[in-house]
């Protein structure tokens, strides 16, 4: 049997989704046990050994939208309630390697070295950042842009290897269905011991993005840098709570170190299909969101 955690967030509930529509064994795992779902709630470490009870596949979806000393409290409460539930394997959604420099990178590298203390068997997906970013970015800024033609972010001259969630729920289903069918099969996943990097093949700059907005506005739109200090200010006007803001300087001070760039060498080889374009889906949410 396979759990997926945080089915009530996108990429869960997109992994649950495709495993449920294989017609496999899988139950859903949230905060508030609802309906069929089980109560796994990374906060009350109580609920998580009868959650995961009889779980032979464990798709843990990280829960990093937190301080950091929270994050390593969930987590860690995680792979100790797996431990003592007998999960034969946990599947991890952590961060791309080119992601190391980042701020959100300490509890995914925190979280994997406890993995590969644990027990059962591992396999780590280390997740590229999402092509929702500059889709946001770009939704965001297009009543602006079409009033002064110009989009502006403090990204520099640098871009962002950027993968669609979908893809990524294909990934993690996929590699969660054949770790139960292997492990139904009397052998070893052979998935386990594995880390697969899974960053976006299409890096995506600012200029990109004025692209894009030019072409869904029908009017000129050019990039211009923004300072980390200008966003600084924007963001503590803002509802952000602090760790979402250090983690979003971050965020875009890797951007325009040009340390984010960096494709993922198997995204392509795990999926059914050539990875989603990361330009499309802007265009798609552009023109959604008008």
């Amino acid at each position: 049997m396979i759990l997926v955690t945080g089915v009530s967030g996108a990429l869960g509930g997109l992994v649950f989704d495709r495993l449920g529509a294989s017609g496999l064994d899988v139950l859903a795992g949230t905060r508030a046990a609802t309906g069929t779902a089980r109560r796994t709630d990374f906060d009350d470490p109580a609920t998580l050994a009868e959650g995961f009870a009889g779980v032979r596949v464990l798709v843990f979806v990280s829960a990093g939208y937190a301080e950091d000393d929270v994050v390593l409290a969930r987590h860690g409460a995680v792979i100790d309630a797996a431990a003592e539930a007998g999960v034969r394997h946990v599947i991890y959604t952590s961060l791309a390697g080119s992601g190391d420099q980042l701020s959100l990178a300490l509890a995914h590298r925190w979280t994997e070295a406890r993995l590969a203390e644990a027990p059962f068997d591992v396999t780590v997906l280390r997740n590229g950042l999402y092509a929702e970013i500059p889709a946001g970015l770009a939704t965001s800024a297009a009543e602006s842009a079409a009033t002064t033609g110009v989009f502006t972010a403090p990204m520099g001259h640098g871009r962002i290897a950027v993968v669609a969630r979908e893809d990524l729920a294909d990934v993690t289903a996929r590699v969660a269905a054949e770790t139960e069918a292997d492990l139904a099969a009397g052998r070893p996943s052979r998935h386990a011991g594995r880390t697969y990097e899974l960053a976006g093949t299409t890096a995506i700059g600012g200029d990109d993005i004025a692209g894009a907005l030019t072409e869904a506005l029908g009017r000129p739109v050019t990039y211009q840098p923004l300072s980390l200090a200008g966003m600084r200010q924007a963001l503590a006007a803002g509802d952000l709570e602090p760790y979402q803001v250090g983690h979003t300087l971050s965020l875009f001070a890797n951007i325009a170190a040009g340390l984010l760039d960096s494709p993922g060498d198997d995204l392509a080889a795990l999926l059914p299909t050539p990875p989603r374009p990361a330009l499309e889906l802007i265009a798609h949410a552009l023109k959604a969101s008008r």
